[in-house]
């Protein structure tokens, strides 16, 4: 039988994984709940195209649902580590081909990587580096990091900066940090106007490593 092409099966239907059900179904995708909790399902069901309630840890009942027809799926359960395993386990064994997994500990996360799910998730953790970098730089609106080092922030360009120019940043024909886009609202900037005049709230999306933008922010 065919694959759906963009569908999304997120197993476990708590604050986490609703959250990402529900975003991914705002995108305009096809996305299966699932969830042994039959209020959570019910919860879920006018957000998301269906959804279901199974025990993940039972191939059978998973195949039963179609799941194995879903190109990507989100392991959520937090609340049994044992219940996780057994899913992603499953989800292997039905041939999904993409496979994100929440993890409650760095242990499950090493369980998980010799399962061989794609991508283990620290939701806690990878939001608290965020919320960090933020708190620690507040001009910081947004970040991504990259790994190896690097990294992608977006700053605001401060009131006392309204009115310089892409120029006098000292950004033009620099490797590092790297200025990759300049937003205005929603609309992005021609940035081989080096001496156009920037304005308060305009956004400055840079690639570097920490000490580089961190030395680059602490300028402004």
């Amino acid at each position: 039988m065919a694959r759906t092409e963009h569908a999304f099966a997120v197993i476990g239907l708590g604050a986490f994984g609703a959250a990402v059900a529900s975003e991914l179904a705002r995108f305009g995708n096809r996305v299966i709940g699932v969830d042994l909790d039959e209020r959570r399902v019910a919860q879920m069901a006018p957000v998301l195209s269906s959804v279901v309630i199974l025990d993940a840890t039972d191939e059978a009942a998973l195949r039963e649902a179609g799941i194995d027809r879903y190109d990507v799926a989100l392991v959520a359960i937090g609340s049994s580590i044992e219940a996780s395993i057994l899913a992603t386990m499953n989800l292997r064994l039905l041939g999904v081909e993409t496979l994100w997994v929440k993890a409650a500990s760095r242990v499950h996360h090493r369980i998980l990587a010799k399962l061989g799910a794609d991508r283990v998730i620290l939701p806690e953790q990878e939001m608290g580096r965020h919320i960090a970098q933020m708190l620690n730089n507040p001009v910081v609106q947004d970040y991504v990091s990259l790994g190896n080092g690097f990294n992608v922030v977006s700053i605001e360009l401060p009131q006392a900066l309204e009115g310089s120019s892409v120029r006098s940043l000292g950004l033009v024909g620099r490797d590092e940090p790297r200025l990759l886009a300049i937003m205005r609202g929603t609309a992005q900037l021609d940035m081989t106007e080096h001496d156009q005049k920037l304005m308060r709230g305009d956004k400055l999306v840079l690639l570097g490593r920490r000490v580089a933008l961190q030395a680059f922010s602490d300028r402004l």
